[in-house]
Order: C-alpha cells, then structure tokens, then sequence
C-alpha cells in the first residue's frame, strides 16, 4: 500500500421529469436537495460532482431560485463540478444522432449562462450506453462520461480492474468513461458510515486509487424512509464526520472527475456493449423471461452472483422496452417523426422545444422508478408531440399517408389537418391507436393496456441485490422492491387497447367479467389484418377497411371517417347470420377522460375505469388509466354507427 490517499469523486444526480407534479418538485427540493447540499457544505463534504436535469433546472428557474443561488456561489468557490446530459434527460442512444448533440449542446449553454462554467463531465440518464455514443458525445465536446461498473463486469472484466478512467471512442473520437462502483451504490446511504469507509480503505489497501460513486439525490431524502435515515436519525452527519477523518488521516481524498482525469493514469482502451444498470436490464425483459431470470438467480446464489459469474447473467438491453410495451414505441417513433418533419421544415424553435421536451426518459419505461404506468407522464410527452405537430401541420389541409410508423412491418395509416392527428392500424382491425386533438393537446387514444408483470406473481422475496454491509442500516429501493408481493395478481386484457377494438361477445357474458377481462369472445378483429382503402375530398377522409386473408368471418365492412375539424365516426356492416342469436356486436374504445358517444341504432355502452397495479418506490400504485367505453348491438341489427370528437365547424 503507498502512502498516498485514495481519491474518492462523489457525484449525485438530481432530476424530475417533464410533466411531474409541482408538489412532486417542492417535496424533493425541501426533503432531498437542498438539506443535502447545505449540510455537505456545512461539514465539508465536498468537492461534488453534481447534475441538475433539465426539467429541474427549468422548475427551479420559476419556483426556487435560492437553490440555485447556492449551487452557484459552491460552484465559483469551486466546491461543485457541473455535469451535463440531456437537457430534458432523454435516453441519449434513443435519439435521432442531431438531437442527441442538440441537447447537451443545450445543457452546455445552460450552465454556462447561469453559473459560468464550461462542463466537460456527462450524466448518462439511465446509464443506457449504446457503442457509437462516443462520436456524439465527443461532438458535443464532452471529455468524460459516467457509466456502471456493470458495463464493463458484462464484458469480462473484473471488479479491481474499474478503479481507474478508462478511454473508448467510435468512429475515431474518443471519451473518457469513469465506471460507478455498484458496491458504493447500495452502501451508499443505506449502510452506516463505518461500512463504507471500511471499503474505502480496504480499495487503498489494495493499491487502488480511485473510487467512484455517482447516483440519484433523490436517495438523499426522496426516496421512501430516507429523510428519517439521512437527516433525523443523522446518517449525513456521522458520514461527512467519517469522510473527515478519513481526508484527515491521509487516507481519502475528496476530488472532481476533472481532476482525476488529469492526475490519475487511464487503465487503457476499453470498448462497451449496449448496457445499463443491473436492474434496468431486468425491468426491459418481458414477464416471462424476468421471472426465469430471478429464477436462475436463486440457482446460482448470491455469492456466485457477487462474484465474476454475476456480471455475466444479465438481462435486455434499454430499447426492449419499445418492443414490450407499444404504448412506448408510439410515443417514441412518433417523437422521431416529428423530429425529422421538424428539421425538414427549418426548425422552428418552438416545435423544437416541444419534441425535446418530449424527449424526456421516465413516460417510454417501466421498473421502480420509470414512469410509463403514470399518466401524467405519458400525457406530459403527448402534449408536447402535439404542441410541436400543431405548429408544425398550422394551416396545412386535411391528408394522409402509408407508413411503417411503429417500425413493426406492418403500415399504418397515417391522417392528419391542421386540426387533429390521427394513427389507424389496418393489421390490427382497423383500431384507431392514436387520436390527438390539438385544441385539447391530449391523445384521447392514450390508454395502457393491462399486462402481466414479473411482479405481479412473485410469492416471496427472490433475487437480491448483492449484500451492501452490515449492522444497523435500511433497505434499499431494489431491496423493497424484491421483498414485496401481492395478494393476488390483478387483471390483465388478451388485447391491446385502442378505440375502436372490434368484438362479437357471447349473450350470456356480464358486464362484471368483460370489465375484469374474463371472458372469450365469439370473434375478436383486435389482432386481425383489414385491406384498407383511402377515400378523399376536401372536408374529410374515409379509411374504409374490409376482411383480408386469415380475418375472422362475419366483419363485412368498417368505415372510419375523419373530417377536417378532427370529428371521427365509424360506420359497422357484418353479417347477422355468421353468429349465434343473442350475440353482441361490441366496438370497444378505451380513452382518456370522458367520452360521449352518439348511436344509431341507440346501444348499450358499458363503461369502467381502466385500472392498472403497477410496483413503484412506494410498494404497489393501482393507477386509473381511462376508461372503456363498450356500445353493445345485437348481431341481428346487421349495421351500426357510432360518433364522437369535437362538433363540426
């Protein structure tokens, strides 16, 4: 062991995403951030490095501006190190290659603007690495980027080999990569103090000279017991007290990534896989396969797990959630749809903004923290693809067009005004999966659909995150999140949600079953392709859509009308003698907020909340998603026909 310290860079991450509540905000600020910050400073706890989100930066601008006075006068004293990302903290390997610059170059001028510091050091959101990153980063003039200790562990390499910068680069252009010691995560601060420099110590022991740990601010008070464990019960106090010693004795050195960029020898070129952090990879399997995945994990035990084999169990990378969940793929290809139509047509600054801020990670995943179940989320990333495509489509004439949107080999048709901006799916029986109204910006399509998730069968505790110390300390959010299980597993829907989900139900079927989603259909379009045909004039658009190859029998015709305005109607022919006597013809449209429908012949609607169990920090969140709205005609009527949207003018 040389006598000299180990060098430790802390950094914390600090973010709430577009569209999150204002009490959400205020919460954080009192509970996390700022007593954090405060208190660092007061002890000495510092230099830090620190990333303030985009969407925070933007709220704290209008609401708390002594916060960032503070982050400002601790930055020109040089006790902080600014990060960028981001601005509004996309999934930067998600995004069109412009747009992935656009945005830090964006993060650069905001801090430079309000604190006057030109940063070099990024905050990858989500730790989702994708190997062609560099050449973007570097274009961005980032020198540095923070990932997981995992991204490497799943290439091979081996814990004592992370304690150093490391160097990649694609296409020729080059960043440094500091990996996140998972270790110092989970001791960090659920563990008591002593724990953790106990493995400082033993790093420096070891030769080492470099520890890393950057990660959420929001375990700092924000998330669930933390307030309690952090500040009243004085965890920060008896750590800064502990790092104190630690500096004192010549055996820590509190430092910047900056810094050990420049004193500290790289460990050499290193090349990484498409990644994130261990848990992420689990959240983006589908069910099935997370729940043989916990299962292989109780297999192995924790302290193979613990060991070199661990790194090489893993699960899917980030975009599996765009294939998981189509609600998150809607969103995402039409944000880049949007994006690419935006540059197109000179990119106006405000339609800009609007797809960026659409951009924002939490509404396109789901796991602990990740937003998709919340409709305020996905309705704030809605709002903005529509502000941005009602400026975009401002004074254009109601059209149409064929394309793939979803990526998924099948086309969708496409049909939009300067009013409203419509998605029909003919290989999904004609269901309308997108239906924005521009004066209302909202997707009245924007309803998700009741899955099964891993969690919603797990009996007992299963796959642990490695153990983080000993003695008197608390759980932490992954360690909740393993520990807790339902009573019983809630509904789940055999198809996909959308307006205007074609059924025949059986006479004898109750509203109580369809609305819990027991029940089999007499004949189902839902997932049934429909040959489609455009009919035009100049006051609106007719989809009409007939039975192709492999469609149940007895559909003879649905015609979806959209006029200009953005006014929708359907009309229904089948035919009466394909089914049973006493059947039900049954359209099913799941939609946000309220609805009014208009029937001819008059019908039956049952309606009831859409209603989700999803697992967040908080344990288990039933979530209304909207609500399904089911107009019942019996099959003998041959004919029907159904309105809604906005009045005509």
């Amino acid at each position: 062991m040389s006598g000299d310290p180990l060098h430790f860079a802390l950094g914390l991450h600090l973010h709430q995403p577009v569209g999150n509540f204002d009490h959400v905000f205020e919460e954080h600020v009192r509970d996390a951030y700022h007593p954090f910050l405060r208190r660092a400073a007061d002890h000495g706890l510092l230099p830090i490095a620190l990333h303030v989100s985009g969407p925070l930066l933007e709220w704290l601008e209008a609401h708390d501006t002594t916060y960032l006075d503070l982050i400002g006068r601790l930055t020109a004293d040089g006790h902080l190190e600014l990060l960028l990302g981001g601005f509004y903290e996309p999934i930067l390997a998600a995004l069109p290659r412009a747009d992935r610059v656009e945005q830090i170059a964006w993060m650069r001028d905001a801090l430079r603007r309000r604190f006057g510091v030109d940063a070099i050091g990024l905050w990858l959101t989500e730790r989702v690495w994708e190997p062609d990153l560099p050449v973007d980063l570097a274009e961005a003039g980032v020198r540095y980027v923070l990932v997981d200790d995992r991204h490497f562990l799943v290439s091979g390499y081996e814990r004592h080999q992370l304690h150093a910068p490391w160097w990649t680069e694609s296409d020729g252009r080059r960043v440094a990569v500091f990996p996140i010691d998972e270790r110092l995560r989970y001791l960090v601060p659920f563990q008591p103090p002593e724990d953790t420099a106990a493995y400082l110590r033993q790093l420096r022991a070891a030769g080492h000279q470099l520890a890393v740990l950057a990660d959420d601010g929001e375990k700092f008070g924000g998330w669930p017991g933390t307030k309690d464990w952090v500040y009243t019960r004085g965890w920060l106090d008896r750590f800064a007290e502990t790092m104190s010693g630690l500096v004192d004795a010549g055996e820590v050195r509190l430092t910047t990534f900056a810094w050990v960029l420049d004193h500290v020898p790289s460990a050499g070129l290193c090349y990484l896989p498409t990644a994130s952090y261990r848990e992420m990879e689990t959240w983006a399997l589908p069910a099935r396969a997370a729940v043989r995945l916990a299962a292989l994990e109780r297999t192995l035990g924790k302290e193979r797990l613990a060991g070199p084999d661990g790194g090489l169990v893993r699960g899917a990378h980030w975009r599996n959630f765009l294939a998981k969940y189509p609600e998150s793929n809607r969103m995402h290809k039409k944000m880049c749809a949007l994006s690419a139509l935006c540059r197109a047509r000179g990119d106006p600054p405000e339609a800009r903004r609007a797809v960026a801020r659409s951009q924002c990670n939490d509404a396109y995943w789901h796991g602990v923290f990740g937003g998709l179940y919340l409709p305020h989320l996905r309705a704030a990333v809605w709002r903005n693809l529509i502000l941005a495509e009602r400026e975009l489509r401002a004074g254009e004439p109601l059209d149409h067009e064929i394309v793939d949107l979803d990526a998924d080999g099948h086309e969708e048709v496409w049909i939009h005004s300067a009013a409203f901006s419509a998605l029909v799916s003919p290989a999904r029986g004609g269901a309308v999966e997108e239906y924005s109204l521009f004066d209302q910006l909202a997707n009245l399509a924007d309803v998700l659909t009741r899955r099964r998730e891993a969690y919603h069968e797990r009996p007992t505790a299963d796959g642990d995150p490695p153990p983080a110390g000993t003695g008197d300390g608390m759980p932490s959010i992954h360690e909740l999140e393993h520990a807790a299980a339902l009573a019983e597993p809630p509904p789940v829907d055999d198809e996909p949600r959308a307006l205007f989900v074609d059924r025949v139900l059986p006479a004898e079927l109750r509203a109580e079953d369809y609305a819990q989603g027991t029940f089999q259909p007499v004949a189902s379009w839902a997932r049934a392709p429909l040959a489609p045909h455009v009919r035009t004039d100049a006051d609106a658009i007719e989809l009409v859509l007939r039975p192709a190859a492999g469609t149940p029998p007895g559909l003879i015709e649905k015609r979806l009308r959209f006029e200009r305005a953005g006014r929708l109607s359907v009309r229904y022919r089948w035919d009466p003698a394909a089914f049973a006597v006493g059947a039900w013809f049954a359209p099913e449209l799941s939609v946000t907020g309220e609805l009014h429908l208009v029937c001819d012949p008059p019908a039956d609607v049952w309606t009831f909340p859409v209603t989700t169990v999803a697992q967040s920090e908080r344990g288990f969140d039933r979530t209304v998603q909207g609500t399904s709205y089911t107009p019942r005609w019996p099959v003998s009527a041959g004919e029907a026909h159904v309105a809604l949207g906005p009045p005509e003018g």
